[in-house]
Order: C-alpha cells, then structure tokens, then sequence
C-alpha cells in the first residue's frame, strides 16, 4: 500500500552544469566484431549483418557492421551521464526517454568510439513520485576520423527514492507464470519478425512500395528473466573491468541514497577491489537484478534497462528498414518498464511519407512498445530512409 512521503525536491545544483560539457569516460581498445556480436545477441536482435561474416561479406557494407543503436555501448552510464549532473539529495533516477538522430557512417571492428557530453536542461514537474526532475542531456558520438554517427538526447527521471519506495504495488511481485505451451506458442509468433528479416535479406524495401496505414511485422521477444537483464547488462562495455578510462564519479554526491550509490564505475576501487565496482551488484543498477532493491525505489521487482529500450526501438525499426535504409531520427518516450516474467511487443504504423530538404525519400512511422497486458511501456515517432526506386 502506497504512502504519503513528505518531500521536497533541491534541483538548483544543476544549474551550474547546463550547457557545459562534462567528462567522459574513453574506451582503452577498439570497437571488436565480437563486441558488436554480444551487443546483437543480449538485445534479442538476430540480424546476420551483424553477427555472421559470409552474410556480411554479400552485404551493401562488403563485411561486418554495428546496428544503429551501437554506439551508446561504449561510454559510462549508457547515455545516461549528460542527464545526470547535479546533487538531488536522497534521489534515485529512471530513463524517461531518448531522442535520436543518425548519420549515414556504421560501425565496425577496429574503430574507436568518442563521446561528448553536454547537460541540456530539466524541469520539475508532479508524477507518482512526487516532484520529479525530468532532465536531460546531450551525447555526441563520433568515430576515430572525426565523423559524427550520432546524437542523444537522453531524458533522465530523477525522484526521491523513498516516495518512489511508497508507491509499489505488492500485487505486481510476482513474476508472469508460463506453461510450456504458452512459451511454444511466443517461440512461433517470435520467429515470425525473424523470419521478415530473412525474407527481406540483401534487398531493398523500396519508398515506393511503402503506404500510409501500413502496419511494420509485429516484434515480440522474451519471456524476460534475470538471466536475460543480466546478459543485457553484460553487452554494455563499461560493465566489464579495464575497459575504459574511467572518469571520476561520486555517486552519494550526486544525492543517491547510500545504499544506491556504492562504487561503481569507480576507477581508483576497480584498480583495488573491482567486485564492489559492479553495479549490477552493489550501486545504482543493482535494483534491475535483486527485486529487494528494486522494490525500495519503486519497482516491483526485477526491471530492464531503459538505455536497452532504446535500443530496441532502434533495431526494431533498422530491421524493416533493411541495409538500403536507415533510421535517420526517431523519439521514444518510456511509460512503463519491461519486468522480470513479461514480453515484449512492439508495434509500428506508416503515417506519413514526404521528401526531406535534402531529398531523401522519407516514411515516418507511430511505434509503440507494450507487454502481455497491454499496458504500454514506450510510444513515440521516428523517420526513416528508405530507397526510391531507379
């Protein structure tokens, strides 16, 4: 039963940030093919391009590339950073959103990924929670020779975590029960978004062919366990020792609860005693893997990752595009998380096709985001470049 916390919400720190750019957190070797393998695998997104060599090699690309939403794998606090500066004593934070817009250049083996990070801005406004600041902030990605691939706004949520704590509702604890013809049953209509990618293979989906009111394949993927929220955290490169030059961080200054906080992406503990560095077990991040502390700050139990959301939506809709296309930009507002026990389902509907100023031929599409229920975990808008027939 939800609580009446009495709380107040200090944003006035982060006055000081806005507009200024603020440190990253480099990584020390290149980008692997294998890195973009495990990335793939952990975000349920089985496209050859970006897993298997001899596919690859018969692509537009001539060999292996990243998916679009590559890029946020390799800084700290995925994407997140930029939307989290300032102290909002006794906080915790929640991805709220991302906005997009992608270059033409792709990932692959052997580049090196740079990040700049500018905070933007925020406002306070009354939620569930209680005053909550809706802020966010800037990353501009770019490869070794200077070429952008792509720029983030992320939205970050940031409440106090004890009124957060008040408001979960004990009849979501337990996990969505199963039976083994009902997982037949996801495994079959899964294959069905696969299967649409195989069809569409090395070919193109052509502008031309597109019309308003068409429906994109039904995506579905999960059941989603621990197991699977901890491989998605496996997939993000900061999560793995020595990978980055890692910035200084002081998460209790920031105004996370203690017990939030801990070390990590800690540079000087992860040279000392790494374990306690591990988010997924001590910090902010441990709440998406233990319900216990899940539960404290407003989850009612284990949660995926909103920087992974994202990327769902991204590949998503990559994946109709087909390697002809591309995503060029695309909004996501996150209204719900995807919980331990649950699938995901994402939708998507042409609403309009048009010829940008620079005469790219352009589809815009409605995508939406939602579990078993029906009840919504993302909706928002994207454009994407398809090509005109010759």
């Amino acid at each position: 039963m939800s609580e009446t916390i009495e709380q107040t919400l200090d944003c006035s720190d982060i006055d000081q940030y806005l507009g200024k750019p603020i440190d990253s957190a480099p990584i020390r070797e290149p980008i692997s093919n294998t890195d973009i393998r495990r990335w793939v695998q952990a975000m349920h997104y089985p496209n050859l391009l970006h897993y298997d060599p001899a596919y690859a090699a018969d692509s537009r690309w001539g060999g292996m590339t990243a998916p679009q939403s590559f890029p946020i794998v390799m800084d700290d606090g995925h994407g997140s950073a930029p939307a989290c500066v300032g102290c909002i004593p006794q906080s915790h934070l929640l991805f709220a959103g991302d906005e997009w817009w992608f270059e033409p250049q792709r990932v692959r083996g052997g580049d090196v990924i740079s990040n700049l990070r500018i905070p933007f801005d925020y406002v306070v406004k009354n939620t569930g929670f209680g005053p909550t600041c809706f802020q966010r902030g800037d990353n501009f990605y770019t490869n070794q020779n200077g070429e952008l691939l792509a720029k983030q706004r992320s939205t970050a949520l940031r409440y106090n975590a004890a009124a957060g704590g008040a408001n979960v509702n004990p009849d979501e604890f337990e996990d969505t029960e199963w039976t083994d013809a009902d997982l037949l049953a996801l495994e079959l209509r899964k294959f069905t978004w696969i299967q649409m990618l195989h069809d569409l293979g090395h070919k193109e989906r052509w502008w031309d062919d597109v019309k308003v009111g068409d429906m994109l394949a039904e995506r579905v993927f999960g059941p989603h366990t621990i197991a699977s929220f901890t491989t998605e955290w496996r997939s993000y490169l900061f999560t793995t020792w020595g990978t980055l030059d890692r910035r200084e961080l002081d998460l209790e200054a920031l105004g996370f609860t203690k017990e939030m906080a801990g070390h990590e992406n800690d540079g000087h503990m992860e040279r000392i005693n790494p374990e306690i560095t591990d988010g997924a077990y001590i910090g902010p991040s441990r709440g998406h893997l233990f319900p216990k502390y899940a539960r404290r700050i407003g989850m009612p139990r284990g949660y995926g990752y909103g920087a992974s959301m994202g990327a769902w939506v991204t590949d998503y809709l990559a994946g109709w595009a087909g390697e002809h296309g591309m995503v060029v930009h695309s909004t996501a507002a996150y209204r719900g998380p995807a919980l331990c026990g649950d699938v995901t389902i994402q939708t998507a509907e042409v609403v309009a096709k048009m010829v940008d100023e620079t005469g790219r031929h352009i589809v815009q599409v409605k995508h939406k985001m939602a579990n078993q229920k029906g009840v919504t975990m993302c909706t928002g808008t994207s454009e994407i470049m398809l090509p005109k027939r010759p």
